[in-house]
């Protein structure tokens, strides 16, 4: 089954080729893209101190992008949607001041949203009449209908079960509000007043975002400022172009990597594939050989729009290429880096290209697992020297009744640790979303009937190496009232993969009751009881270990088992490492180290594998893994 599209393909417009470039002033260029940022962060701000939802206001689950007429997407800090599929439907030439249009549908939105509660608004930018640019804001709002509280039902098999699917629509028009669109909005979810709030939060941050735009055309005048909007995509696309790619030599490169599970069929190993072919100047992605689209809601729907949120994903990951870290976090990836990749998709009905109406809500494991796709991909070309694998998108949260009978949702994401680089550790507790964090202790605990008993780093969970995995969350939850938990997790079982030696990183668990009857949960939970007096233990993904652990200096083992990321048996076991406790304070037996470490390398049998995914991978591939978890 396929879904129509509303009109012909790619009706946006398209920047000419060979129009003559305006020479752009550099003081007015840094202006230029000062200002973008500047507005982009503000526009950020805005929607944090306004929004009323925790998945936004306190996790910061949203994203802003400043886009120009041809929907090319011109600030960098981090992902968001795109406008393509608001162009499609609404001609610029139709368009007012004033005017907002409103999706989330994950088949009518060109790629830009993976799963319903991303709803995203856009503002077109209007100067002499005409539209020159385009503002949007989408957020992970708490609920926007569907089986499950959070509308992320981990057993979903076809979108009708997610919740309210809304193509682009305009929801203001010349600044007045649909209010029969937005009663029916508000009607689909279970916390209308958050929803509300948090659309009224994002729709004015938006025209802010507009008013500080307009500004910059008014200043400088349209000519000048898209001549800086092209060299600001021109910038990115060449220093991909000129300093990253040539650090990858030309070929061909392949591998795959997989999702253990889709919450509805038995686990297993849904594969998805990749080959990279590297000539000169592009790379092309090629991902034919993926397996069929699942029957739960792990599929991705992004062969939309060429590729370009794909792209625009996955080629940060070559920032890591750069000569220093420094120089890597100066680099914006924008639209300019589209002009560097090519993607090849399968045929339609794969987990990267599904038919409508397969479920999504669960694409974080395949978008998250293409990162980990490309960067395998390009270490086999760079001697390894790419990070190793990091998991660090997962939600977990209560819903039920309070203790005077109102119900109560409480969503978190909880990230993990990133993978070993070759010249550092990875970095503990991470979120892949720019600036968004775990919820705090206080908030949760005024606000819903939950204790958050021990929130700490997860000791072992970082993968070993030379350059030690990054370590994970461990968060204790006691649940005050019978109640239900929901989990959206991946990496159960295949840990995150180590890199040049390195090994895996501990995998993601959830735990109910761990003093007492403990049952391990799976990663796709719709709502697994909870008696009040429980505790329930979250212990999320430690990145991969980069490099051989027995390189590691034992000075560091020593500070990693005396900070608590390590435990010493871990210290022996992985690094051979023998370590003394006098006085509180471990200290390093050289001997004995020496001894052990000699001893644990007479007993390798041949190179370690450039990429070692765990014990979980030989377990899932000989089927050994099935159990109750799902």
């Amino acid at each position: 089954m396929t879904v129509s599209r509303l009109v012909s393909p790619k009706p946006w417009p398209t920047p000419p080729r060979d129009a003559t470039r305006l020479t752009v002033d550099p003081i007015v260029l840094q202006i230029v893209e000062g200002t973008l940022n500047s507005i982009e962060r503000e526009i950020e701000y805005a929607i944090e101190r306004t929004a009323r939802s925790p998945m936004i206001r306190e996790a910061h689950d949203y994203r802003v992008g400043l886009f120009d007429r041809y929907c090319r997407k011109l600030t960098g800090r981090s992902y968001s949607a795109m406008p393509q599929a608001v162009v499609r439907d609404y001609p610029p030439e139709t368009m007012k001041p004033g005017d907002v249009f409103l999706m989330n549908d994950t088949y009518l939105t060109e790629g830009s949203i993976g799963h319903l509660p991303d709803m995203c608004s856009t503002v077109p930018v209007f100067h002499h009449g005409e539209v020159v640019a385009y503002i949007q804001a989408f957020g992970h709002h708490d609920d926007i209908g569907g089986r499950v509280p959070g509308s992320m039902p981990g057993t979903a098999v076809t979108v009708f079960e997610e919740g309210l699917a809304i193509p682009p629509i305009k929801l203001y028009s010349d600044g007045v509000r649909n209010e029969e669109a937005f009663k029916i909005v508000r009607r689909n979810t279970r916390v209308p007043e958050m929803l509300a709030a948090d659309l009224d939060s994002e729709v004015q941050a938006c025209l802010m975002g507009v008013r500080r735009m307009e500004e910059l055309f008014q200043r400088f005048g349209a000519a000048t400022v898209e001549a800086c909007f092209q060299a600001i995509l021109d910038k990115c696309r060449d220093i991909y172009r000129k300093e990253l790619l040539p650090k990858i030599a030309d070929g061909e490169y392949s591998w795959v990597d997989y999702v253990e599970h889709d919450g509805v069929t038995d686990p297993k190993l849904h594969k998805l594939a990749m080959k990279m072919t590297k000539k000169g100047d592009r790379i092309t992605l090629d991902f034919t050989g993926t397996d069929p689209q699942s029957t739960g809601p792990i599929n991705w729907p992004a062969d939309y729009a060429d590729g370009a949120f794909l792209i625009k994903w996955i080629a940060p990951i070559l920032r890591n290429l750069a000569d220093t870290p420094e120089r890597a976090a100066e680099i914006h990836v924008n639209e300019g880096v589209c002009e560097v990749f090519d993607i090849v998709f399968p045929p339609k009905g794969t987990l990267i290209t599904p038919e409508w109406p397969a479920a999504t809500n669960a694409r974080s494991f395949v978008l998250l697992r293409s990162l980990g796709l490309l960067a395998g991909v390009v270490a086999q070309a760079v001697d390894g020297k790419m990070p190793a694998d990091q998991e660090t998108i997962r939600y977990t949260g209560f819903y039920g009744d309070d203790k005077d009978g109102k119900p109560f949702l409480s969503r978190e994401v909880l990230g993990g640790g990133s993978g070993g680089r070759h010249y550092a550790d990875g970095n503990d507790a991470i979120h892949i979303v720019p600036d968004s964090r775990n919820q705090p202790a206080e908030f949760t605990e005024n606000r819903f009937p939950v204790l958050v008993e021990k929130l700490a780093l997860s000791t072992d969970s970082g993968g070993a190496g030379k350059r030690r995995g990054g370590l994970g969350y461990e968060k204790h939850y006691r649940a005050l009232v019978d109640c239900f938990t929901i989990v959206t997790a991946d990496r159960v079982r295949l840990g995150c993969y180590g890199l040049n030696g390195g090994k895996a990183g501990k995998p993601f668990c959830v735990t109910i009751d761990p003093a007492g009857k403990a049952k391990d949960l799976g990663g796709l939970v719709d709502g697994e009881p909870i008696k009040a007096g429980k505790i329930v233990r979250v212990v999320t993904t430690g990145g991969g270990g980069w490099g051989d652990p027995l390189e590691r200096e034992p000075e560091r083992v020593a500070l990693d088992v005396l900070q608590g990321k390590v435990s010493p048996v871990a210290a022996r076991k992985d690094y051979g490492v023998a370590l003394v406790k006098s006085k509180g304070e471990y200290r390093v037996d050289e001997r004995a180290t020496a001894k052990l470490r000699k001893a644990m390398r007479s007993h390798r049998k041949g190179r370690a594998p450039i990429i070692d995914r765990g014990p979980g991978f030989e377990l899932m591939r000989s089927g050994k893994a099935k159990s109750r978890m799902r």
